[in-house]
């Protein structure tokens, strides 16, 4: 009993001052519970100590923020390249790397994840879809414009036959997606450092609504109609949701927006691209209208 007293007590007979902090806990402690933490609050966790820069660091715990196929992503970021082992970063760098815009086909699409929870996400330019009459400039061009992420959008002037299209086959991190189609009523421009916009064109678009398909390769299938209304403001009009199970299989998605009644003419829209987000995704609700859904069911 002496032996153990003497162990806790100092020269004086009296019991040491053992002061502890946050950086005695052992670091793999700390990564444990960083791995339950969102990306940001990690990386605020790192500022406290030598300790817990070191766990907020370690690849297993950016490893449950990533899709399980990042692998596959940072090949695609690379340009279709495998890094080379010294090339390899980090887990938390390969993050870092992901949730910033990576162009692919052309400069046509670009993917990121979010980077507050890691979702996927994808937006496809105008130019990568297929919009009929687009080769014939008495009914549309290609205007220049900085509110683009691909700095240029498709302007329809008028036409008797609406129809764009669009496909992408890729390995989608499993989960559930929302697809839109980012529009415009309108085009907008700059004059003297003040945006506005010229409704010279518009017309048509509150005689019938558009419709939004959405197919997939495993037999998923949405239809929706949306009239276009509020000109002067780029809006998000939901085309539909698809599902992906495995990120191991690739998903074709096929997508379109058309009006195709011909007893009138319609124009003066802006079509910017497609967005693919993850269902849920948090959006300002000024830019969703309310489309009406029919979900339809494969045989």
């Amino acid at each position: 009993m002496g032996a153990g007293a003497s162990s806790v007590m100092g020269r004086e007979g009296e019991a040491e001052d053992h002061e502890t902090g946050l950086g005695n806990l052992p670091e793999s402690c700390v990564a444990a519970v960083l791995l339950h933490l969102d990306p940001p609050e990690i990386c605020r966790a790192a500022r406290l100590s030598r300790t817990f820069r070191g766990a907020a660091s370690a690849d297993f715990v950016w490893e449950a923020k990533l899709p399980e196929n990042y692998m596959y992503l940072v090949e695609l970021a690379s340009g279709g390249k495998s890094p080379s082992e010294k090339d390899l970063l980090c887990l938390k760098e390969v993050y870092a790397w992901l949730c910033r815009p990576n162009p692919f086909d052309g400069g046509n699409k670009e993917f990121w994840l979010d980077k507050s929870w890691g979702g996927f996400c994808m937006s496809i330019s105008s130019k990568a879809l297929l919009i009929t009459g687009i080769d014939d400039r008495r009914y549309w061009n290609y205007i220049p414009t900085e509110e683009s992420r691909f700095y240029t959008v498709a302007y329809l002037q008028h036409t008797w036959w609406f129809e764009v299209d669009g496909e992408i086959d890729f390995y989608f991190p499993a989960g559930t997606y929302s697809l839109f189609f980012r529009l415009h009523l309108g085009r907008a421009s700059k004059r003297l450092g003040r945006r506005i916009c010229s409704s010279e064109h518009i017309h048509g678009w509150d005689i019938k609504p558009v419709q939004f398909q959405l197919s997939t390769s495993d037999g998923q299938n949405t239809i929706s109609h949306c009239f276009l209304d509020e000109p002067g403001r780029w809006i998000l009009y939901h085309a539909g949701d698809f599902v992906v199970d495995n990120s191991n299989i690739s998903t074709k998605i096929q997508f379109s927006l058309t009006q195709i009644d011909c007893t009138h003419t319609k124009g003066g829209v802006c079509v910017d691209s497609v967005l693919i987000y993850p269902k849920g995704f948090i959006l300002k609700r000024s830019l969703l209208p309310t489309c009406k859904s029919v979900q339809l069911v494969s045989e």
